[in-house]
């Protein structure tokens, strides 16, 4: 048996599986309401569009403070207990505020249920947080190096693909498909936050059998302003953060946008299924290849290379229809492929980060999680300002409207150059970071010294 400061080369595939499960859950919370909750608003509510776009922002801007909070007492628990166990089992009510969020009682409409809707997000965005954090500080608590950081992360990522993947396609379908009623969305959350319950208990239970196999000393880190503060000051973490803000905000745009392009620009509501299958099922299987890459040149230069297909993907769905439906799908198939590393990469570069700054890896988790919930408030708020500045007309369920041709203009330029922009706008950015080289030498043990 390995002592307490050696390093585990390789984690044992069963507890890896079971980590990873818990992401299921979580790809629920990350998809359908990214996906779903603008259009539901905006078609089925008949919220119009700034408002709703502020209904889904101002929830996220709390988690700006929610998770670095939650990161500290993560770091607390850490310290005192050994585990960061009850925070995530206090995590797994969230499934709870998932149902509540399409749950909206049956009187209520345009601004009352856009309230409704962000005391739900908002009661979700806490309880997301307490899983999360805590989850995504397990790769950076163990004895593994470098190479056994993406590894853990790749598996997190194909099921978590799995998860988005499961809940992009079935979502929409329960809900009613082209029909979709307030009902059907009532019956879609109940169903899937079944799942999630299920899915993040596991998780919990990996979590517990990965520590008994590779727990690393506690470091006795509790977090704090002093922590939050030495993170912020963390050049490194700095500009992987300011990219991921963009990448986060960018893919979320695009989840928001899906649902409107297959309906006004395509014509097809129903191709919204395929479009989200075109993005997210690559994932499963380029996932391994990325894993590959990051081995062969680095983290760092994966990621790049990532960002940069993305933002050409993004580009040839600007053209629109005149394109045609077979190139639309493969262009989205591009963004789904970058997806998969945009995923992977920076997500196993966080633990590299933690183990070279403070050690609290909660308190860096927890600004890390605000960035991604952040990029998630931003992305469909940035497409609802598309649609309002279009002149885009909120309508009931049920209820026909003739969109302008400045809206469905919105549409298609929202859903293509501005993801491009953003893309772009992540690459400068990731540029900066420069500690891959740096880490991929080292991969030391934790208990060596920094």
């Amino acid at each position: 048996m390995s002592g307490p400061d050696q390093q585990v080369a390789a984690l044992p595939r069963a507890p890896l599986l079971g980590f990873a499960a818990g992401s299921l859950g979580m790809g629920v919370w990350v998809t359908v309401p990214g996906l779903l909750l603008l259009y539901f608003l905006t078609d089925v509510l008949a919220v119009t569009p700034w408002l709703a776009g502020l209904a889904l922002l101002l929830p996220k801007v709390a988690d700006v403070l929610l998770h670095p909070w939650i990161g500290h007492r993560c770091d607390v628990e850490q310290a005192r207990r050994g585990d960061r166990r009850r925070l995530l089992l206090l995590g797994c009510a969230l499934p709870v505020a998932f149902a509540a969020l399409f749950a909206v009682p049956g009187g209520l409409s345009g601004a009352p249920a856009a309230a409704w809707v962000a005391l739900a997000f908002v009661a979700g965005n806490l309880l997301f947080a307490a899983y999360q954090v805590p989850y995504l500080a397990t790769p950076a608590d163990l004895r593994i190096g470098y190479h056994e950081r993406t590894r853990l992360m790749a598996f997190r990522m194909v099921v978590l693909t799995l998860g988005i993947l499961v809940s992009g396609l079935l979502a929409p379908l329960l809900a009613g498909g082209d029909t979709a009623t307030r009902a059907g969305y009532q019956r879609m959350g109940m169903l899937l936050a079944v799942g999630m319950l299920a899915a993040m208990l596991v998780g919990v239970a990996g979590i517990a059998r990965l520590r008994r196999t590779a727990a690393a000393p506690t470091a006795g880190h509790t977090g704090g302003w002093r922590a939050l503060g030495a993170a912020l000051r963390d050049r490194q973490f700095r500009w992987l953060v300011a990219a991921y803000l963009a990448m986060s905000t960018t893919t979320h745009l695009v989840l928001a946008g899906v649902p409107y392009y297959a309906e006004y620009e395509l014509g097809r509501p129903g191709l919204t299924t395929v479009l989200v299958a075109a993005f997210v099922a690559p994932a499963l299987l380029v996932t391994p290849g990325w894993l590959a890459v990051a081995r062969r040149v680095g983290k760092q230069r994966a990621l790049l290379v990532a960002q940069g297909a993305f933002a050409v993907g993004s580009l040839v769905l600007a053209v629109g229809r005149p394109a045609g439906l077979a190139v639309l799908v493969a262009a989205v198939a591009v963004l789904g492929v970058a997806f998969a590393g945009m995923q992977l990469l920076p997500f196993a570069m966080v633990p590299d980060v933690i183990r070279a700054g403070t050690g609290a890896a909660g308190t860096y988790t927890g600004v890390w999680t605000a960035t991604e919930a952040t990029g998630a408030a931003l992305g469909p708020w940035a497409y609802a300002l598309c649609l309002a500045a279009g002149g885009f007309v909120a309508s009931a369920a049920g209820q026909s409207v003739v969109q302008p041709d400045s809206a469905l203009a919105a549409i298609r330029w929202g859903f293509g150059l501005l993801p491009a922009a953003a893309m772009l706008l992540a690459v400068l950015l990731q540029r900066r970071y420069t500690l891959d080289g740096a880490a991929r030498a080292a991969d030391r043990p934790v208990g060596a010294a920094h």
